[in-house]
């Protein structure tokens, strides 16, 4: 496992790299961006925006969503996986929102999680990119890159590698070094191909130099 100042250099180097590093999700308010969140899941961030392109043309708040038939909304995001799913959460979560908070998005996780569709990574991602809310959101890059550089266990779950990164980071970086872990892993550290190559945190990569010396045998 690294130390708490190996982690620090690991940061201090993924922010060199990567110092503009940001929700890539497009979104105009709290609301588009829970629905852009929600419609993530096992999705990449470039298909979302292709499809939130026309459907926030189209939606403009929770009760748009309710207006229209279940296979209407269907059909305009049909090219996401999970649509149908998606879909059906979406309207409830709307409906849910008219319900009990007046059209409006909460700004707590209690109540974010309560939401169809949502949850704790869609709330930490709410709280911290529409609300400004110290949250570390752990999707499967922030997941990868952690235990790869052993900043985390392999065997940790989600919600661990959530509590040790809350832990080992300070509290004021959490957001942005949700955003950097992010980046690092979609653009460097790829899943299939990572560019262990020219990475700077390699001398303190035990994943890498397994991968290095690999493709040196």
């Amino acid at each position: 496992m690294l130390t708490l100042k190996e982690i620090r250099y690991c940061l201090n180097q993924m922010a060199e790299m990567f110092p503009d590093a940001h929700c890539e999700l497009n979104h105009r308010n709290p609301f588009d961006l829970t629905i852009a969140v929600v419609l993530s899941a096992q999705c990449t961030d470039a298909l979302v925006n292709k499809v939130t392109t026309h459907l926030f043309e189209k939606y403009h708040e929770p009760q748009d969503y309710v207006n229209v038939t279940e296979e209407e909304l269907q059909q305009d995001i049909r090219s996401i996986g999970l649509y149908r799913n998606k879909a059906k959460n979406i309207r409830k979560l709307c409906e849910l929102l008219i319900k009990e908070h007046n059209g409006e998005i909460p700004k707590t996780r209690e109540e974010l999680e309560k939401l169809p569709g949502v949850g704790r990574k869609t709330a930490n991602v709410v709280l911290s990119v529409a609300f400004g809310v110290p949250a570390l959101a752990v999707d499967t890059h922030v997941e990868r890159v952690s235990k790869r550089l052993a900043i985390c266990r392999w065997k940790d779950s989600v919600l661990e590698v959530e509590k040790t990164l809350m832990r080992k980071v300070p509290e004021d970086e959490w957001s942005v070094t949700h955003h950097r872990l992010i980046f690092f892993g979609r653009y460097h550290c790829k899943a299939q191909a990572p560019k262990c190559e020219v990475c700077p945190l390699l001398e303190l990569c035990r994943e890498g130099k397994k991968r290095m010396k690999s493709k040196k045998a």
